[in-house]
């Protein structure tokens, strides 16, 4: 099974495919990046780049599901609307081609990751360094943020 795992935002998208086939001990990671789009483009056209990404990316790796981090309430309204529409976009790729949808809350991610629902960032990270082999290249939180997303979902979803 193929999960392609989005951590959402409109400045940085964190992208990660990961597969794991039955008889596999471990997920691999098939691909994953930091898709950046610039500040400087309208908000629509950024929309339309993390669309195109998000479609090329699944006509590529063809997975199954999409797990896409749920919102968290932060301070900054403004934040949370425009990482809504993001998700938006993704789901809505997503679906047209045919993907099941799965919702990860934080503290799901942490659980599924850490074993504890309230551990920092550096916890989650040390732990999906652990669980999956990840290159050293791979420094961005976004993409292993993506990675955690997807390792979420393999946890909770029955083969």
């Amino acid at each position: 099974m193929k999960i392609l795992g989005i951590d959402p935002g409109f400045e940085r998208l964190g992208v990660a495919v990961l597969e794991k086939n039955k008889g596999d001990k471990k997920e691999k990671i098939l691909f994953s990046e930091c898709f950046k789009t610039s500040a400087k483009l309208e908000f629509s056209e950024r929309l339309l780049l993390i669309g195109k990404e998000i479609k090329k990316v699944i006509k590529k790796f063809k997975p199954e599901v999409l797990a896409i981090e749920t919102l968290f309430l932060t301070t900054n309204q403004k934040t949370v609307m425009r990482v809504a529409e993001v998700r938006g976009v993704v789901m809505y790729e997503a679906s047209l081609a045919g993907l099941k949808i799965f919702e990860a809350s934080p503290p799901q991610i942490k659980i599924a990751t850490t074993g504890y629902g309230k551990a920092n960032k550096e916890q989650i990270m040390k732990m999906v360094k652990i669980l999956v082999e990840i290159p050293k290249t791979k420094t961005s939180d976004d993409e292993l943020d993506a990675i955690a997303i997807a390792l979420t979902a393999f946890a909770h979803m029955r083969f």
